[in-house]
C-alpha cells in the first residue's frame, strides 16, 4: 500500500506538470498537494509529519487522484474545492461567491503593527469590501472591545460572510451592511480596513485561470486599478465627520499597484506598512492626511 507522503509527492508532481497557478493559500505544488491530499483523506492539514507514513487504500488513492484532476481540469483554486481557507491560522468558509481570502491586512491585525495608531477610544471598526468576512472576524478577535461593521456591494459575498461570522460566534459584535463603497454606511469609525478591488485592466487580462475563477467585481477597478480608491477618498473627503472620528485611520491594501497609486495620488502622505510580501502592499492614511489632500 502507498503511504500518505507518497500520495502527496505524486499529486505534487501532477500539479507541477499541469502548470497550475498558486497564490490562494499556497505558493507551490507540494504545499497545495499536502492541503488537498490531507483534506480529501480527512486528516488534519497541519500535521503532515503525523500522517506521512500512514497507509492509504486503493479507494482513498482514487479519491485523491480524482480531486487532483478536478483541480487541474477546472483550474479552480483549491479553496473552492475544499470550501475552506485560512488566514493567520483561522479557518473560513469560502465558495465561488467570494474571492479566496489572502489579505496582508490579516498579518497587520495579528502582529499589532497598527496598534500605535489606535487608542483606548478605538471602538468602531469598518471592514469595507468584506468579502467572506475574514478581516472583520480577525479584527474582532484582535480587538475584543470593538464592534465591527462589515460592508460589501455583493449580496452573495455578504451571505458567505454571515456563515463565517456565525461560525466564529461573533454575530453580537459584527454587523453586515450592503453598500456600494462607503456611501450607505454611517460612522464615524475609528479604524477603517479595506482590501478593495485594485487590479488594473492590463493585469486583469493576464491573470491565470485560477484568479479568473474569482468574482471580477472583487478584483477589477478600472484602467489603472484605482477607480474604487478614488471614489472612496472622494467620499471620505466630502463627509469626513460622517465616516471618520478625528483620530481615525484607514488601512488600505493595494497589492502590486503602488506605482499606479502614487501616480493617482502623488501628494497624499501615507505610511507604508511592512508585510511578508514587502513594504508596498498595504498603506495607512490618517483622516488629517485625507483632508489635506484634494
Amino acid at each position: 500500500m502507498p503511504t500518505v507522503i507518497e500520495l502527496i509527492e505524486q499529486a505534487a508532481l501532477r500539479l507541477k506538470q499541469a502548470d497550475v497557478a498558486f497564490g490562494h493559500g499556497t505558493t507551490n505544488a507540494f504545499d497545495e498537494a499536502v492541503w488537498l491530499v490531507l483534506w480529501r483523506l480527512g486528516l488534519p492539514i497541519d500535521d503532515l509529519e503525523g500522517a506521512a507514513q500512514q497507509a492509504v487504500t486503493g479507494e482513498q488513492r482514487l479519491q485523491v487522484q480524482q480531486l487532483i484532476e478536478e483541480r487541474i481540469q477546472t483550474r479552480k483554486p483549491a479553496a473552492y474545492l475544499t470550501h475552506q481557507a485560512w488566514l493567520q491560522g483561522v479557518p473560513f468558509y469560502v465558495d465561488e461567491r467570494v474571492i479566496v481570502p489572502r489579505s496582508f491586512i490579516a498579518e497587520i491585525l495579528a502582529d499589532g503593527s497598527i496598534d500605535g495608531w489606535l487608542s483606548e477610544q478605538t471602538h468602531r471598526v469598518l471592514d469595507l469590501c468584506t468579502g467572506n468576512g475574514s478581516l472583520a472576524v480577525l479584527a474582532a478577535m484582535a480587538y475584543p472591545d470593538v464592534v465591527v461593521d462589515a460592508a460589501d456591494i455583493s449580496e452573495d459575498a455578504l451571505a458567505v460572510a454571515r456563515i463565517n461570522i456565525d461560525q466564529h460566534l461573533l454575530a453580537d459584535r459584527i454587523t453586515l451592511h450592503h453598500s456600494d463603497g462607503i456611501k450607505a454606511l454611517q460612522g464615524p469609525y475609528d479604524l477603517i480596513l479595506c482590501n478593495p478591488p485594485y487590479v488594473n485592466a492590463a493585469s486583469m487580462k493576464a491573470l491565470p485561470a485560477e484568479y479568473q475563477a474569482e468574482p471580477e467585481l472583487a478584483l477589477a477597478s478600472g484602467l489603472d486599478g484605482m477607480d474604487f480608491t478614488r471614489q472612496l477618498f472622494a467620499d471620505l473627503h466630502a463627509q469626513p465627520d460622517r465616516y471618520m472620528t478625528p483620530d481615525a485611520v484607514l488601512v488600505l491594501e493595494i497589492g502590486n499597484e503602488r506605482p499606479n497609486f502614487e501616480l493617482a495620488f502623488p501628494e497624499l502622505p501615507v505610511f507604508w506598512l511592512p508585510t511578508s510580501s514587502g513594504d508596498d502592499q498595504v498603506l495607512l492614511v490618517t483622516r488629517d492626511a485625507l483632508l489635506s489632500f484634494s
